[in-house]
């Protein structure tokens, strides 16, 4: 079944709800910093507050645990990641790592070229995040060319 057959899904949008105790270092931070639009904000009692955030197309990866290891092998040289990362397509890693650390993230290894064709940077970023930055470096077309690409039918 090629990818024009594929049946369209029945999610309409992922949304990550993160907990965070110092909110507006948060909304700053990820706002402000990493540039993600602000779609909607709530208050509520008890000073309640909640802002959406524009993060654009959104994906679910799911890695078995020894892809897991190998990423953070490629990636950082070392397991780090807790069970959960957060990862942002940007159009420049380096730059975007630099603009984070500077707005508040700890960078834990610096952009590095992957075996999967793209430049990646872990950071543990506010709210307790441990995030990845990727740039590709290859269309969705050519990246099905190379060795090692490929769909599940």
């Amino acid at each position: 079944m090629n990818p024009s057959e594929l049946p369209t899904s029945p999610v309409r949008q992922l949304r990550l709800v993160v907990e965070a105790e110092d909110y507006e270092a948060a909304v700053r931070f990820y706002r402000d910093v990493l540039g993600l639009p602000e779609q909607a904000a709530y208050n509520g009692d008890g000073d309640a507050r909640v802002v959406i955030l524009d993060a654009g197309r959104a994906t679910l990866e799911i890695a078995n645990p020894a892809q897991k290891r190998m990423i953070d092998e490629v990636e950082v040289g070392q397991q780090v990641a807790p069970r959960l990362r957060v990862a942002f397509e940007v159009d420049d890693t380096p730059a975007a790592t630099d603009r984070l650390v500077a707005g508040g993230a700890t960078q834990v290894a610096p952009p590095t070229t992957t075996p999967w064709h793209s430049v990646n940077a872990r950071l543990d970023a506010p709210a307790g995040l441990h995030i990845t930055l990727f740039q590709e470096l290859h269309t969705p077309e050519t990246r099905t060319t190379l060795d090692g690409f490929t769909t599940n039918p």
